[in-house]
């Protein structure tokens, strides 16, 4: 199946894959070639492309995700492939977001700064 995944900043993949696993809203999923129609919201969490050259991970900031007609098409508000994360940025908002879900643990800004630190740092180490 023809997997895109596009960013604001840059289109971050274009190619064959035999399958691709991200995180919704509702949780995991994972599509195999010839899947059936689907849109979905994304959440923050780590995306697996499985390309003929190996499994591609990527840091998703929550989007959208489409497939139709075979073409598994991601847009994300941010995305960062493994070689692409500052961790020492990563680790530096993640003491920020924490100290924040700390003062206030009902602030939702702070839980996915928290969040989104955490899987950049995770997509980061994985590599």
């Amino acid at each position: 199946m023809q997997v895109e995944l596009v960013s604001p900043e840059a289109v971050l993949f274009s190619g064959e894959c035999t399958q691709v696993v991200t995180r919704t809203v509702d949780g995991d999923i994972a599509f195999l070639d010839h899947h059936a129609s689907f849109i979905g919201a994304l959440d923050i969490g780590q995306t697996q492309l499985w390309a003929s050259d190996g499994i591609v991970t990527l840091a998703i900031n929550r989007g959208f995700v489409e497939v139709s007609n075979n073409v598994v098409t991601i847009l994300s508000d941010a995305a960062f492939a493994a070689d692409e994360i500052d961790v020492a940025a990563a680790q530096a908002d993640l003491a920020t977001a924490q100290a924040a879900v700390n003062a206030d643990g009902d602030d939702e800004d702070a839980k996915a700064a928290l969040a989104w630190a955490q899987t950049r740092i995770a997509v980061a180490e994985a590599a």
